[in-house]
């Protein structure tokens, strides 16, 4: 399986791309991105590609590829929803109207999050903005397009939020988590269990286009 991933720098995508180049039936990871991930590995392409919102001067480069794992995302917290959609809606229907004609077979995982407005009319922003992006992607014809919700997201394997407010709330709730996942299974997950699950509907599907928390840590967990 080749596969794409966006975001690979964030704090999901190093959860994402950890697991990919561990899984022995992923031929090539292509890391699509503004910046280099730093990692070297066998299995690993780097496309630096500054205007995420253009992607036709690099179209070729995002052809045959069997999956992609949209990790790219941002934070609402202090900004405009023009500048929020701009990176949420905008530079992901960028690439997934770009694959999808490139590649009509393709699997694509978009990570969204819990409580995602899927009626894209409600008052909070971030969430009708992620619920038009999901409406959208929907529409598109690929083989299958996936929307991942997850919680709270507990990094593992030494990966850590490029975002200074998260690491500051992941040094105080991280060493709680074993709490949280005893009293609240279905809102909290891992790194490596959303890696896992985007493997595992790449390769098989799912029942459920939309995953929610619970049916994320679920498939991550048959995976392993």
């Amino acid at each position: 399986m080749k596969v794409i991933l966006f975001g690979a720098t964030g704090m999901v995508g190093q959860g994402v791309l950890r697991e990919c180049l561990l899984d022995p039936d992923v031929e090539r990871v292509l890391a699509v991105g503004r910046n280099t991930t730093g990692q070297k590995h066998a299995k690993l392409q780097e496309l630096v590609h500054k205007d995420l919102a253009d992607l036709s001067g690099v179209e070729d480069a995002l052809t045959g590829y069997d999956a992609c794992f949209f990790c790219l995302g941002v934070s609402s917290a202090g900004m405009t929803e023009q500048d929020y959609r701009r990176v949420t809606y905008d530079f992901t229907l960028a690439a997934a109207e770009t694959l999808a004609r490139r590649n009509p077979d393709m699997t694509f995982v978009f990570v969204s999050g819990a409580g995602t407005d899927s009626t894209g009319r409600g008052s909070s922003m971030w969430a009708r903005v992620k619920g038009e992006t999901e409406n959208a992607l929907s529409r598109l014809p690929f083989r299958a397009a996936y929307m991942f919700r997850p919680g709270y997201i507990q990094p593992l394997h030494g990966i850590t939020s490029k975002t200074r407010l998260y690491r500051a709330v992941y040094a105080v709730a991280g060493p709680l988590y074993p709490v949280w996942k005893a009293l609240l299974p279905n809102s909290v997950t891992t790194t490596e269990q959303v890696g896992r699950a985007m493997l595992r509907v790449a390769k098989q599907g799912a029942e459920k286009r939309v995953l929610e928390n619970g049916d994320i840590n679920a498939l991550g967990a048959v995976a392993a």
